[in-house]
């Protein structure tokens, strides 16, 4: 630990106290086995009117578990929304901002901040924007710490393409040479091993001893310097606290879809994400990012099993942070979530195209997740965080496969002895499950519309333009959530089947699609869409009416991928006041300077990126000097001199010039 530094204004962090977890899971899986039997009962009562037969048996086999995935969330929203409008903390029931007290300067003594690294590790990501969200937190740490040595900055590269890894070390000497006072470190591995998690857990492995906790970040993260400041506050207040989540919001989006995305998460995600801390208690999960870890607990306990057989279903995990959380916990280390803590954001992709892309690699790691519920010595709730991962995606599939074998049982009429036009009246047992069902789907929404009306209506333009951007979201939402199940459906599919995906950099800042991009994004859900569509036409027109809003996605799959792209209707929408929030209406530092970056690239260097990304490790334009592996000894070397350890230097493949790399 270090000490002399002072908080000043800062909040000062109080103990994690969480009352009544039993209680509260108790409360909470009962009300969503409650309600999902409700539901079952309702849909029994409709299919075995005149006796079951066995199309309705596998109707109602899928439905059960399909309708519980959307009774989860809607559980978590409702506790979420009591929460915030009554001003509770959902950690400690206590009242909002209880965990983050502020005192005068005045009485506020010296504490002992502990010793705490913040690692972003990279993968072929573009280094302008990196360092430039490195140094908005930079600027924002400056402002609230007198002891720049209380954090320092390590930027983990595992970048292949040499372009980029150039500029990646000239952007770090940059900003090393702007920032002398902060210790800003560079390391670039020579193989990926483990992919990110691997990249963290060599940091882990190599700097385990010199840092009590570590803040790790994505590429794309950023966080003010108070929200890291409190997390390490919050840390050092409850020493058995060994990960606190806090909640990133997605921001800087400039497309259509991204900025559908931004408002959904930032309107109705922090409903959510209080329920999901409610009922999370000591147990809560981590979203490998925005998220402050005690680094030594990590290092020992937090190791990734490589799983037996092949991918997809074997080797290595692709989605590592539940199974981290959950090893975590089993070691007896706290997980918490804190999801009021402003001041955490994330970026999306802009576009469907490159959201599927990402989804299907959360797919795969959620599934692998299935073969950890064995586990005997992970805690159960653990568990249940793994088992609903994987329904994320697999519910997709149980969805696709109710309609199909819905659409059967109408338009074969053997298959339960009726006319296969269906009733144009609803029946009351079948308009009681659509009311119940559409409630769970949407009433989420209006939480979270009237949480925010009632707490930061401003920062979302107001009461009128918030409530036509919830109708707009919701639109779109519908629209495109065909579209997502056959996305969803097909990844497991294709897991089922033995096909797994690489790791590959994320596409971040995106692009309009073309319409030939858009096509190939959506052929399959157009081409579904319309052989499913005019069937049922054909066959029953008023049961296609009952589809339609299926059919209407599907049939619009194409253009819905290549309008939501563009970022000329992104902009158009904010022009209109639509879609706002508040890193838009009221924007802080650490946004406008990364907004300011974005721009003054997309400007000057379009042409030049262009080229970078295209660049392979076979053919690179100019050789780069094979200072890696110098630069990684050199870091090992720095970090063992100045924790006095004895270091044997050798000449051999060095020279000065290379070793000038890792200065400061």
């Amino acid at each position: 630990m270090r000490r002399g530094a002072i908080y000043g204004s800062l909040p000062v962090p109080l103990e994690l106290n969480i009352p009544f977890t039993r209680v509260r899971r108790t409360v909470y899986f009962g009300l969503v086995g409650l309600t999902t039997l409700g539901g079952t009962l309702m849909m029994t009562a409709i299919v075995s009117a005149q006796g079951l037969t066995l199309l309705e048996c596998v109707i109602l086999a899928l439905f059960v578990p399909t309708f519980a995935c959307i009774v989860v969330p809607f559980w978590t929203s409702v506790i979420g929304f009591v929460l915030r409008v009554s001003g509770r903390d959902p950690v400690t029931l206590g009242m909002t901002g209880s965990l983050k007290r502020p005192l005068p300067r005045e009485q506020v003594s010296p504490r002992a901040i502990p010793k705490t690294a913040l690692v972003i590790p990279v993968h072929n990501e573009q280094p302008e924007l990196v360092m430039a969200r490195i140094e908005a937190m930079i600027q924002s740490l400056q402002k609230v710490t007198l002891e720049t040595d209380a954090v320092h900055i390590h930027l983990l590269s595992d970048t292949r393409i040499h372009s980029i890894a150039a500029v990646e070390v000239e952007q770090w000497m940059e900003l090393q040479s702007r920032y002398p006072e902060f210790q800003i470190h560079y390391r670039r591995r020579d193989l990926n091993e483990g992919r990110k998690a691997g990249n963290v857990a060599e940091f882990c492995q190599r700097c385990g001893y010199d840092y009590d906790l570590m803040v790790v970040l994505d590429a794309d993260s950023l966080m003010t310097g108070e929200i890291i400041m409190h997390l390490m506050g919050l840390m050092e207040a409850n020493p058995d606290v060994g990960l606190i989540q806090t909640l990133p919001l997605p921001a800087l989006q400039s497309s259509l879809f991204g900025r559908l995305v931004q408002f959904a998460g930032a309107l109705y995600g922090p409903v959510l994400a209080f329920g999901q801390s409610f009922w999370f208690g000591d147990t809560a999960n981590y979203w490998g990012h925005n998220a402050i870890v005690r680094l030594r607990p990590f290092r020992d306990h937090a190791k990734l099993p490589v799983l037996s057989g092949r991918p997809p279903m074997g080797g290595e995990v692709l989605s590592h942070d539940f199974v981290e959380a959950a090893f975590l916990r089993r070691a007896g280390w706290r997980v918490i979530f804190v999801p009021d803590a402003a001041g955490s954001w994330e970026e999306v992709p802009s576009n469907i195209e490159a959201y599927s892309r990402r989804d299907r690699r959360w797919a795969q790691g959620s599934l692998q997740h299935l073969r950890l519920l064995k586990g005997g010595s992970l805690h159960s709730l653990s568990k249940v965080h793994f088992l609903l991962g994987a329904m994320t995606y697999i519910s997709s599939l149980l969805w696709l496969l109710i309609l199909v074998v819905g659409t059967a049982y109408v338009l074969m009429p053997s298959s339960h002895g009726v006319t296969v036009a269906p009733p144009l009246i609803i029946k009351a047992p079948l308009f009681s499950l659509l009311v119940f069902t559409a409630s769970l789907l949407f009433l989420p929404k209006i939480f979270g519309l009237i949480a925010s009306l009632s707490n930061d209506r401003d920062a979302f333009g107001g009461p009128l333009r918030m409530v036509v951007s919830v109708v707009t979201e919701t639109v779109f939402s519908v629209l495109l959530a065909p579209v997502m199940m056959l996305s969803h459906a097909r990844f497991v599919a294709e897991i089922m089947l033995g096909r797994s995906v690489d790791w590959v950099a994320q596409d971040r800042e995106g692009s309009d699609l073309t319409w030939r991009e858009a096509l190939r994004t959506a052929r399959w859900p157009l081409v579904i869409g319309l052989g499913w569509g005019s069937t049922t036409l054909l066959l029953s027109p008023l049961f296609f009416l009952w589809m339609s809003p299926i059919f209407l996605g599907l049939i619009l799959s194409v253009p819905l991928v290549r309008w939501t792209s563009l970022q000329s209707l992104g902009q158009r929408s904010q022009a209109a006041g639509l879609l706002l929030v508040s890193t838009e209406t009221a924007p802080p530092d650490e946004i406008i300077f990364v907004r300011a970056a974005k721009d003054a690239l997309s400007v000057a260097q379009d042409s030049i990126q262009a080229d970078k990304l295209t660049d392979t490790m076979s053919v690179a334009p100019t050789p780069l000097p094979p200072v890696s592996r110098i630069m990684y000894n050199a870091e090992r070397g720095l970090f063992d001199l100045r924790q006095g350890r004895p270091l044997f230097i050798t000449d051999k493949g060095a020279s000065l010039s290379d070793g000038g790399l890792v200065s400061g």
